[in-house]
């Protein structure tokens, strides 16, 4: 079946209880009446976006893989293309890549240092042991 193509003009008819509330992220259309209550920030969060683009937003809280996953539960259609907004995704996948190269970084950081200083001691002791003979 292909998927229904919903405009944001549609979409903005869906702002409360009694017309359903709808969003939009990434281009596709989401229903989110029946998680109003469930939803972790409060139903004030959705609320705010209600019938309109919530991509942006949605982004800049920084969605786990989990809320991304729960998303598909409400999903009833897309925009049509000349209306989806492009917004990068800030991937939770990249953080742990970041904070991995990061820890690398921190590690050889203060590792390389302590390599060099040991490396200058031992030279030190060498001289100044054959400086005796």
């Amino acid at each position: 079946m292909a998927e229904k193509i919903i405009t944001l003009e549609e979409v903005g008819k869906h702002k409360d209880s009694k017309t359903g509330v709808w969003i939009t992220i990434h281009g596709q259309v989401y229903n989110v009446t029946k998680f109003l209550e469930e939803h972790p920030g409060g139903e004030e969060v959705l609320m705010e976006q209600a019938g309109k683009d919530a991509t942006e937003p949605f982004e800049d809280v920084g969605h786990s893989t989990d809320a991304r996953e729960l998303l598909k539960e409400y999903l009833i259609g897309r925009l049509p293309e000349n209306e989806a907004k492009k917004v990068n995704e800030k991937n939770p996948a990249n953080w742990a890549k970041k904070d991995e190269e990061t820890k690398a970084a921190s590690w050889a950081s203060w590792l390389i240092p302590m390599s060099l200083a040991f490396v200058a001691s031992m030279g030190y002791r060498f001289y100044t042991s054959n400086q005796g003979n």
